[in-house]
């Protein structure tokens, strides 16, 4: 249900590792002057700290224990969101192959899924937000006006990675697109908040559109349920 007090709506958008999502979530939320919420930013953000202080993924409660005292925060600047994580700003670390490999087997964690959701869906009260992820409009904003599920094929998205790291991070092409399928099936095979499509959410595939024809497609599309342009 749309929100009476603001006019605005919530969008959600869903898909694959590599698929894009952030940038885009980032661009249309720019767009319509909503706010951006990287869900999976926080994920990482959790990842990190455990990898850092040696609590692996099935330490299960320990990462419990240790993930209720940790302060996450997203603050959208100039320069793009900051991620930090008890006042440490962990924006580009949160970003190694160490929590690439390792952030969906946390993510696997139901107790540890249910304290994030329950913060990510405080955060969409009061509309007026871009919120990317896996689990999106099926679990998290299952309510969103706008539901996108964003793909494209697998070598598509390990190239578009590989272009983000190679002046940073020594991997082929061929290992980013072994390890992308391989987050795949991870994801889509976790027994809590698979990834999958939403029944009412609309499958887009980007692997020959620029992230300009994307995001102008869903804001096309958040015009048309409902958004105002007064309400921005």
């Amino acid at each position: 249900m749309k929100s009476e007090s603001n006019g605005k709506i919530n969008i959600a958008i869903d898909g694959p590792a590599g698929a894009g999502k952030s940038t885009i979530a980032r661009m249309v939320a720019s767009a319509l002057s909503y706010i951006y919420v990287d869900t999976g930013a926080m994920y990482r953000a959790v990842t990190w700290y455990m990898i850092q202080h040696g609590i692996e993924p099935d330490e299960e409660q320990e990462v419990l224990q240790t993930a209720q005292n940790l302060v996450i925060q997203l603050i959208p600047g100039v320069d793009g969101q900051k991620v930090l994580v008890n006042e440490e700003n962990v924006t580009t670390l949160i970003r190694s192959l160490a929590v690439n490999a390792k952030v969906s087997r946390y993510a696997q964690i139901e107790g540890l899924r249910t304290q994030l959701v329950s913060l990510q869906r405080q955060m969409a009260l009061r509309k007026g937000v871009v919120m990317d992820g896996r689990d999106i409009g099926t679990t998290v904003l299952p309510d969103a006006e706008v539901k996108i599920f964003m793909t494209a094929t697998v070598q598509e998205r390990a190239r578009r990675r590989y272009m983000e790291l190679k002046d940073s991070v020594s991997i082929t092409l061929e290992q980013l697109e072994h390890d992308i399928a391989a987050r795949d099936h991870l994801d889509e095979q976790r027994e809590i908040s698979p990834l999958r499509q939403a029944d009412d959410a609309i499958w887009m595939d980007t692997t020959e559109m620029n992230t300009l024809e994307v995001t102008e497609a869903i804001v096309s599309l958040a015009q048309r349920s409902g958004w105002r342009e007064e309400s921005k």
